[in-house]
């Protein structure tokens, strides 16, 4: 909660001050990558921390008409890899990004993107669609909101954590959540399935709730607008895999994808895609495996030099802490990422 207050009091400072239009035409680039999971009415849950991934179909709509009128193109993947590939003078661009092919993004999201003609790409791991995905971080939200006490095994000690109160909840859903991230993924999988069997939490039916199905995928992928990319096979952070088992992640993926949908996908999102999750060697495969751009979570916007990075390509969140037109501002300006990147343009290392 501290974070998200420091973060806030950050972005309302470069917004009052101005610092954000004397930083634009400087640090605001070629462009940015916007980047959302959930579009939904919002709930008025207590306990919610899965909340930052996601964002009202009101703010949705109130993000397209501020990119429009700050005079910015919306343009596919496509057509920004050409503007930042081919030499020429274009106006500033945003593209919109959408990963793991959440249902509400057919039902609430997709209405609005067609009413203002924006193209977008939904990024699908196929074991999402095949109902076999396993939402870990839902899950675990499930678990700690029903119950008072939890009965965990971490490092091979057996503790007894306490989630009667708000606060409570809160610090174990964090501690609990940073500690699986940290995990290899055979051993998250295998302690996620463990946690839930034991609390009666069925991960594929939460798959099948929240996931859109094939059918449905293949309906929107008939829409001009529509871009389908590749989110390897299973939602795993590849650089905790082996450089081979990361390459097979990715290259089937695109497989999978071509053999559903007749076209084998050109765009690649790395899953959680900070740092730790995808760095140099994952940028190396993508390129080897033909993709024509990938991109992380790594916070930033695009500058002609990310033409010669075009498999490590920043996004901004649309977190749903901070829905504000406001910080929207000051995000697209490019200043708050030049600060958060030690006063620098790129972050790839």
């Amino acid at each position: 909660m501290w974070r998200t207050a420091l973060i806030r009091a950050g972005l309302e400072s470069m917004w009052a001050s101005g610092a954000h239009v004397l930083a634009r035409r400087a640090l605001g680039g070629a462009g940015a990558i916007l980047t959302m999971h959930h579009v939904r009415p919002a709930e008025e849950r207590p306990f919610h921390p899965n909340r930052i991934l996601e964002i009202t179909p009101e703010f949705l709509d109130a993000v397209l008409q501020r990119v429009r009128r700050a005079r910015f193109d919306l343009v596919d993947l496509d057509e920004a890899h050409r503007r930042l590939t081919e030499p020429g003078e274009h106006r500033r661009f945003v593209v919109l990004t959408f990963d793991d092919g959440y249902r509400d993004n057919r039902v609430h999201a997709w209405p609005i993107l067609k009413r203002y003609g924006a193209p977008f790409t939904i990024y699908v791991p196929p074991a999402y669609p095949d109902g076999l995905g396993e939402l870990w971080w839902l899950a675990l939200e499930e678990l700690v909101d029903r119950k008072e006490t939890l009965a965990v095994e971490v490092e091979g000690t057996a503790r007894f954590l306490t989630t009667a109160t708000l606060e409570q909840k809160q610090r174990v859903f964090d501690e609990l959540y940073w500690w699986l991230r940290g995990l290899d993924d055979g051993e998250q999988r295998r302690v996620v399935r463990d946690f839930c069997g034991r609390y009666g939490i069925d991960l594929a039916a939460m798959c099948r709730r929240e996931i859109m199905g094939w059918d449905e995928i293949v309906d929107m992928a008939r829409d001009p607008l529509v871009t389908i990319g590749a989110h390897t096979l299973d939602h795993p952070a590849l650089a905790r895999l082996g450089e081979e088992d990361a390459r097979r992640q990715m290259r089937e993926s695109a497989n999978v994808l071509e053999a559903v949908l007749g076209r084998r996908p050109r765009h690649f999102s790395y899953p959680y895609g900070s740092p730790c999750a995808a760095g140099p060697r994952e940028f190396r495969l993508a390129a080897e495996l033909g993709f024509m751009t990938a991109v992380t979570t790594r916070p930033g916007v695009l500058y002609p030099e990310h033409a010669q990075h075009l498999t490590a390509l920043p996004r901004v969140s649309l977190n749903g802490d901070f829905q504000s037109l406001r910080y929207l501002d000051v995000f697209l300006s490019g200043l708050p990422f030049f600060v958060w990147n030690g006063f620098g343009r790129l972050n790839v290392a």
